[in-house]
């Protein structure tokens, strides 16, 4: 039966709800998929939801904080997320500048206050350092800091860090000393993606075709775009495609393609960045091909930043930061037809099924689920749902981007085999 035979209605399709079972971590982290080891998503995220309250012998997290006012500040709520947590307790923080550093002691009400973050580190032996700053610059020696200092865990904000080369260096010395490093993309987290899975595992979409990608288009539409809001795309369109394995690229700066002499460096201590346009292309281990396009002043605020899974009967539309964060719009894309297509929202129990986890938006956007999980993978010895090794593939999407560029868009493979910056070869 054709889509415009059909009422919209009945174009939702059945499909397993949060008993359904799938892969929590990326294929960066456990490899292909196995479904015997699957566990369910959105059962985890209803059990982190649910513990906040602290039992009498339950651990407290002696958390530090580090940020740079001025110079990244403290990214989005990275620095109060811990006060909202019962087992989780603020005893130091570190800032360079003197005034922010004061006007933050009275937001957190900390006693103990240092200009070097290396010194609290040593002082203070936390168990968790928040690495919040939004400059990237500073992400590499701050989280290098906490790993020797001994810290068990770390939240890091995002972008991760500035090269592949930084990215490999952190990872080796979490490795070597068993450190959980969570980054900050906090939609990983979002419980709507275990039933978006499972529908897309059911074929509600029919065969996934595409993964499309837009960032805010904003005024830093091209190569920064890509950079602060793309990595969060990157992120969440591994999670359904898998690894990156190759990609082809054009920057362009107006109508033509960028050259040598137009790279700048980049705001929020990104490093060379050049262009307003961009336009990617990803081949990925499941064969899904991953796009991603940006355009200086395209954008709105009403649409834009997001992500859409294009099948054959359906689309999936993620909308970064929005609750709630997920859509199903039903029938073909490709076919015409009389019947309205509703945006149909997509919740932790499935498709057009009421919430079940109370406060869902706050839970994610202020960063308490991620928290939930790093002290959840502390304990139990593996990885966070967004790790350091998430985090090194959004950071090698971006550097595929860069070097596909200035081989006139030639394909290049994945891993890269260069680790220092594109740009900066």
């Amino acid at each position: 039966m054709r889509s415009a035979d059909v009422s919209p209605a009945k174009m939702i399709p059945r499909f397993r709800t949060v008993k359904s079972t799938f892969d929590l971590r990326s294929s960066s982290t456990v490899g292909r998929v196995n479904r015997r080891a699957f566990v369910s998503t959105a059962a985890t995220a209803i059990a982190l939801a649910s513990g906040f309250s602290r039992a009498a012998d339950q651990q407290v997290w002696r958390v530090a904080v580090i940020g740079h006012t001025g110079r990244g500040d403290y990214g989005h709520s990275m620095h109060t997320l811990w006060l909202d947590l019962p087992d989780a307790k603020i005893i130091a923080l570190a800032d360079a500048d003197d005034k922010g550093r004061a006007l933050t002691q009275r937001k957190l009400g900390v006693e103990q206050v240092f200009a070097d973050y290396r010194e609290m580190i040593r002082q203070t032996q936390p168990d968790i350092v928040a690495v919040c700053p939004r400059h990237v610059d500073e992400h590499h020696d701050m989280i290098v800091a906490a790993v020797e200092g001994g810290a068990r865990g770390i939240y890091c904000e995002k972008p991760f860090c500035r090269t592949l080369q930084e990215a490999d260096n952190i990872l080796a010395v979490c490795e070597q000393r068993g450190t959980k490093l969570a980054i900050a993309h906090r939609n990983r987290y979002h419980p709507a993606l275990a039933a978006m899975k499972a529908a897309v595992d059911d074929g509600a979409i029919g065969r996934l075709l595409e993964i499309r990608c837009r960032g805010k288009e904003d005024r830093r539409g091209g190569a920064q775009d890509l950079w602060v809001l793309g990595t969060h795309l990157f992120n969440l369109a591994t999670f359904f495609a898998g690894r990156a394995t190759a990609c082809s690229a054009v920057l362009l700066l107006g109508d033509r393609p960028i050259t040598r002499a137009d790279i700048v460096e980049g705001a929020e201590g990104l490093g060379p960045i050049a262009g307003d346009r961009l336009h990617a292309r990803f081949e990925t281990e499941s064969g899904v091909p991953v796009f991603f396009d940006s355009i200086r002043d395209a954008g709105t605020k009403a649409a834009g930043f997001g992500l859409q899974l294009v099948g054959t009967a359906g689309m999936f539309d993620l909308r970064i930061d929005t609750e709630p964060l997920v859509h199903f719009i039903p029938g073909s894309p490709f076919q015409p037809t009389a019947n309205s297509r509703p945006w149909t929202p997509v919740t932790s129990a499935g498709i057009g099924m009421p919430e079940p986890i109370h406060d869902i938006k706050n839970l994610v956007a202020q960063h308490l689920l991620p928290a939930r999980d790093l002290f959840k993978s502390i304990v139990g010895d593996q990885q966070p749902l967004c790790s350091g090794y998430d985090g090194r593939e959004t950071v090698e999407m971006v550097h595929a981007t860069f070097a596909s560029h200035l081989q006139n868009g030639q394909r290049v493979a994945l891993p890269l085999v260069t680790r220092t910056h594109p740009f900066a070869q």
